[in-house]
């Protein structure tokens, strides 16, 4: 933990979107109730696009400007110590990741055995060791895995050919796509497959019913390839001087992108869940013109009063995110009443308050806002005595 140097040189546009993300994130995750969520707050159930689907790829593709950024002060040098500092970054990241999926199953575990009636000395032991179901890949798991691959390339490859290894990675991932009938939604496509085969099912995310987890191994691939997009960017960014010449370049960027994937699309369905090349490359684009866009308001036409919510998500985006997602088990799982009538903080809120006043649909979004309302009273006392956690 430390404090944020008042002479700071960040671009503010990009701590926005980043805060613009983890706020997008908390609030599609966490929802009054899964059966009322407006369309444009859920995923896609396979092919297509929603507004939900960008939040993650557009982190992602900020992850790869800031680890472009940050290399840049030690010049790219493979030091022992960056490599040192890459690699134990990486494991604490994909360590947290792991700690939240245990956390989650223990605390369903235990929920589960306290509606049972099971006492207390009785349950925690089987509600503690219950590695048997825990899922081993999810999020921070991916954007640890990512990262590391785009730092150790950046670090020890010429960055003239990194646009060669991206269209390898979306190329050969689309062959195998192709040959393994990956475009399915089956859990014989061979994305589950190969997680099964590796991780296990009872280890994997269940989409729909099926064993096809959306951050399995295969489809990290081009999730990589997706962060080195974003780490180009920022290099472009980085060796442009004039800032009216940024938010052109990178307009020019995502347009070009977003046109090439859409385009792409009638051979190569946009799908997340199996992260295709074409969704990489419409929100790579989008995220692009969307920079472009907050640069230009915010910092060439300054106007920041609007976007402070924002930057006080953006300056400790994955504390915040990772604080969101144990608040969130909290107040889903830690039982109150008796055996035979327990309920939650989650459902004496939703079910007790917000639901019988506004009714289905608008109390499942109310609930999502409140939610992300008391993330953002966290976020925004570090950020005004500028504190700085990373993770």
């Amino acid at each position: 933990m430390s404090k944020i140097s008042s002479s700071h040189n960040r671009l503010l546009s990009l701590d926005v979107l980043r805060g613009m993300t983890i706020a997008g994130m908390i609030l599609v995750n966490n929802p009054g109730s899964w059966s009322y969520v407006y369309a444009p707050l859920g995923h896609a159930s396979w092919h297509g696009l929603t507004p939900t689907d960008l939040v993650f790829p557009f982190f992602m593709f900020i992850m790869g400007i800031s680890t472009y950024i940050s290399l840049q002060k030690s010049q790219f040098s493979a030091s022992s110590a960056t490599i040192t500092k890459i690699l134990t970054r990486t494991l604490v990241i994909f360590m947290i990741g792991l700690f939240i999926a245990w956390f989650a199953l223990f605390l369903r575990t235990s929920y589960k055995l306290t509606a049972e009636g099971v006492e207390f000395w009785q349950r925690l032991g089987p509600s503690l060791w219950n590695f048997e179901h825990i899922r081993i890949l999810g999020v921070m798991q991916r954007l640890a895995i990512c990262y590391a691959a785009t730092a150790i390339i950046a670090l020890l490859v010429n960055h003239k050919y990194i646009p060669h290894i991206i269209v390898t990675l979306l190329l050969g991932y689309y062959a195998i796509l192709l040959a393994g009938n990956g475009f399915e939604q089956s859990e014989q496509n061979i994305i589950s497959q190969l997680d099964q085969a590796i991780l296990g099912v009872n280890h994997m995310y269940k989409d729909a019913g099926l064993a096809i987890d959306p951050e399995g191994l295969l489809s990290t691939l081009p999730a990589i390839a997706h962060v080195l997009l974003g780490f180009y960017c920022g290099k472009i960014l980085s060796r442009t001087k004039d800032i009216q010449q940024k938010v052109q370049t990178l307009f020019i960027i995502g347009t070009s992108l977003t046109f090439i994937g859409f385009l792409l699309s009638y051979g190569c369905p946009i799908n997340k869940k199996i992260w295709s090349p074409t969704f990489v490359l419409v929100t790579c684009g989008l995220a692009a013109s969307f920079l472009a866009l907050l640069m230009w308001i915010i910092d060439i036409k300054g106007k920041k009063t609007w976007c402070r919510p924002f930057e006080a998500f953006g300056i400790n985006p994955l504390f915040i995110y990772v604080n969101a997602a144990f608040l969130s088990l909290l107040l889903n799982t830690i039982p109150f009443g008796s055996y035979d009538s327990l309920v939650t903080i989650h459902q004496l809120v939703y079910d007790g308050v917000l639901r019988p006043l506004l009714g289905d649909y608008p109390s499942s979004l109310a609930y999502a806002l409140l939610f992300l309302c008391v993330n953002w009273s966290i976020s925004s006392m570090l950020y005004r005595r500028q504190i700085y956690i990373k993770i």
